[in-house]
């Protein structure tokens, strides 16, 4: 068997805990070090495990083999870039980064030191997302809700960078097309970001995916369509249930049709659809997503591969978050004539800059 990676974690809030939890219980790895600028919050995740705990990396911490940065998005391309120039393996929470150039940057830096970095988008890695990829279908229309609560934690990001991302990637993922356009419109109720928002994305081979995110919701909802041309799959990634319903599965009723002549589907109206159609249900396991999401990681910088979330795909999901973004700041409320652009914030602000200078 081989030796247990030796690893670290930067970064010690609400991400990095669930990481050093998952590090600390896998066998192929070896925890070194919880890395935080908050001493005293590194010192409580480590301590409990005998592990060391510092405000910031040194060589004395020992020689690693990989790292996971779980730093707020906006310090990823400096907290990252050390390690990466070292050749050491890194996880990058997600979104890689808070803006295109940074995410490009990083994806760049990787290459040229031939590191591996894997982005943290886990959703990925979940088990009902696996059992749509299984199907191998080619989507033609995505629909995605993924609603919650506000947890206070992202408050400096808007919903598209903070909840919406996750839904991004695995858009692109399942599409594999290029973005023509982004069609979005989003409110503020709770700060100057985002906090419900809709976009419309059309890629270049005609798929078109409709995603909405909320984190002004009462309760937590997680789910996508995906629509193909020989298929409809409805899936739960809350509750890890889904269904899919396939062309070949269902050619009997096609048949049936045919065979007594029906021309009007108004003509099966006293028929149970539910014994008709054959409905398939999606078999997903229990696996854990990011302790999944872990030993695909240190797979990959022990064997030397590239990631299955890698470097381009977070900046592919990036360049896709902020064209969203850009789509809802230009949205204009009262069409094209309208002077009121953008979220609720910028319009309150340009009424009462209006209103002092008529005065």
């Amino acid at each position: 068997m081989n030796e247990p990676l030796p690893v670290a974690v930067i970064g010690a809030g609400h991400m990095g805990r669930h990481h050093v939890r998952v590090y600390s219980e896998m066998p192929t790895a070896r925890l070194m070090a919880v890395i935080d600028t908050d001493i005293e919050r590194a010192k409580a995740l480590a301590e409990p495990l005998g592990v060391a705990y510092a405000q910031r990396y040194t060589p004395e911490l020992g020689h690693l083999a990989a790292v996971t940065v779980a730093v707020p998005t906006v310090r990823h391309l400096e907290v990252a870039s050390p390690f990466i120039e070292r050749g050491i393996g890194v996880l990058i929470e997600k979104p890689l980064a808070p803006t295109v150039d940074e995410a490009e940057r990083i994806a760049a830096l990787a290459q040229r030191h031939d590191a591996i970095v894997q982005v943290g988008h886990t959703e990925r890695f979940n088990p009902a997302v696996r059992a749509v990829e299984r199907l191998g279908v080619r989507p033609k229309f995505v629909e995605t809700h993924r609603i919650s609560p506000f947890s206070f934690r992202s408050a400096d990001v808007g919903v598209v960078f903070d909840m919406m991302i996750h839904d991004i990637d695995i858009m692109l993922h399942l599409v594999r097309d290029e973005v023509k356009r982004a069609d979005a419109v989003g409110i503020n109720v709770l700060g100057p970001h985002e906090d419900v928002a809709n976009a419309r994305v059309v890629c270049k081979g005609g798929a078109v995916a409709n995603l909405t995110a909320s984190r002004l919701a009462l309760k937590t909802e997680r789910k996508l369509r995906v629509f193909c041309e020989n298929a409809y799959i409805s899936l739960d990634y809350q509750k890890k249930v889904g269904v899919a319903i396939t062309l070949d599965k269902n050619l009997n009723l096609l048949r049936l049709m045919r065979e007594h002549n029906i021309e009007d589907l108004s003509q099966m109206a006293g028929l149970d659809f539910g014994k008709m159609i054959h409905v398939e249900p999606l078999v997903i396991d229990d696996k854990d997503a990011l302790r999944t999401e872990l030993e695909t990681f240190l797979d990959c910088v022990r064997r030397r591969k590239k990631p299955p979330v890698s470097a381009e795909d977070g900046v592919a999901a990036v360049r896709l978050a902020a064209m969203i973004v850009d789509s809802i700041q230009a949205h204009r409320w009262d069409g094209e004539g309208g002077t009121r652009v953008g979220l609720s914030a910028d319009i309150v602000s340009a009424q009462a800059f209006g209103d002092r200078g008529d005065s």
